[in-house]
């Protein structure tokens, strides 16, 4: 039984992606389990046969063979013309359907429709994802316009999220980017966006003036966790604790 078989195996029975190095303790543990019960039935005066060559071998797994198996595996598929390949995303490998068989996939999901975002909301997004932790004044420092409603749009979209608040006067909030961000444009990190090196390093404008945080920003935060804004306005008045 090869390595890349089991691989295999593991990410079509997995519904949620699997790094290497849990692939690798997978691998591992099933032969742990093996020595484990060859050794029981052993104190029982039984005399269990001997482990397999194939299955021994595993017990040095490591994240490395896994990733080479992998390769393997997207080679064959490749030269087979298959229609799925084995992707790494930000949580780990999965497979999925290639490109090109899109149009025939999205006929199982008819009430799905593909969304395009607005050149401002790409323009946002655009900045958060390369400069991420960044408050909303940086972010409209560089646009030059009130982003209020183009991040809300992100946020709805759970392509951005609050990271927390900066060690800045009123602490403003910070956003960054999401896993389903890292999964709807199809890279693993940061590192993998187009001359992100060169455009991290590049010195953004300065905001004129840091405010306090505002009730709009406020109000962002809170419809983030699901607060809608008129129970915040009420509870705000009578100083009545909020549901989440």
């Amino acid at each position: 039984m090869q390595l890349s078989a089991i691989v295999e195996a593991l990410l079509i029975a997995s519904q949620n992606p699997l790094p290497s190095e849990e692939i690798a303790r997978l691998v591992r543990a099933r032969m742990a389990e093996a020595e484990d019960v060859r050794a029981r039935e052993t104190e029982e005066g039984k005399e269990p046969p001997t482990l397999p060559e194939w299955l021994t071998a595993l017990a040095t797994t490591s994240s490395e063979h896994v990733t080479e198996a992998i390769a393997g595996l997207n080679r064959s598929y490749q030269e087979s013309a298959r229609a799925f390949t084995i992707l790494e995303r930000p949580k780990g490998w999965k497979l999925y359907t290639r490109v090109e068989y899109g149009e025939f996939v999205r006929q199982l999901f008819p009430g799905r429709k593909p969304e395009r975002m607005s050149g401002p909301a790409m323009e946002t997004l655009a900045i958060i994802a390369y400069r991420q932790p960044i408050t909303k004044a940086a972010i409209e420092a560089v646009r030059g316009v009130a982003c209020d409603g183009m991040i809300q749009k992100l946020l709805d979209r759970d392509l951005i999220r609050i990271g927390g608040r900066a060690e800045l006067p009123g602490r403003p909030l910070l956003y960054e980017t999401t896993v389903l961000f890292f999964e709807h444009f199809g890279i693993r990190s940061i590192d993998d966006l187009p001359n992100a090196s060169e455009l991290r390093k590049v010195k953004l404008p300065d905001p004129e003036d840091v405010k306090p945080v505002a009730d709009n920003e406020q109000q962002l935060a809170l419809s983030a966790v699901g607060i809608p804004a008129a129970a915040a306005d009420n509870a705000a008045q009578d100083n009545t604790p909020t549901e989440a």
